[in-house]
């Protein structure tokens, strides 16, 4: 599924994000940049070992933010590593949608023309999938709204539950309901 949001384009699809070639994957993070379990795993497994070695050298980011580093061995030029919050921390649809937010302006800093997103925070830190989906495109739909020189946005959702939820999310958006 896609659509046109000003001159860029919102794209869901399921699979594996660490297969994605956009200019930049994002990794769902903690703020330590550990490379553990989920998203990060399978970054830090298919990508090598130089991808951790950046972010220790980063040290740290905190909830809300998001820092880039190269991609190893991925198919991608860079991961942006987005820190998203741990559902009950308080506060997190506004750190997930700042995260989102960060994560694209990483991108642009960068001048990358496209950018993958996984489902940020839904995983081992507990935000609900529904409620993620919704600020996370509501995000992303309205940074590209405004200017932006990203062509192509892509949610890569592993599983078809949650390619389901975002795709309902985004047919929402879709019919001006933003």
């Amino acid at each position: 599924m896609q659509i046109q949001v000003h001159n860029s384009t919102l794209q869901l699809e399921q699979g594996d994000i660490t297969d994605s070639s956009a200019d930049a994957i994002v990794n769902a993070a903690n703020s330590d940049l550990i490379l553990g379990a989920g998203v990060a795993g399978a970054i830090r497994r298919k990508g090598g070992p130089s991808i951790q070695e950046e972010c220790d050298r980063i040290g740290s980011c905190p909830v809300g933010n998001a820092v880039i580093t190269s991609a190893g061995n991925l198919q991608t030029r860079f991961v942006i590593h987005a820190v998203g919050p741990k559902w009950g921390e308080g506060h997190e649809v506004e750190k997930l949608r700042n995260a989102a937010i960060k994560s694209l302006q990483r991108a642009e800093e960068k001048k990358l023309k496209s950018i993958a997103f996984p489902a940020i925070s839904t995983g081992i830190f507990g935000f609900p999938l529904k409620l993620a989906a919704e600020t996370l495109l509501t995000a992303v739909w309205q940074y590209l709204s405004q200017k932006s020189e990203i062509e192509t946005v892509t949610f890569i959702l592993f599983d078809i539950e949650s390619f389901n939820v975002f795709k309902d999310q985004l047919t929402f958006l879709a019919k001006g309901k933003i």
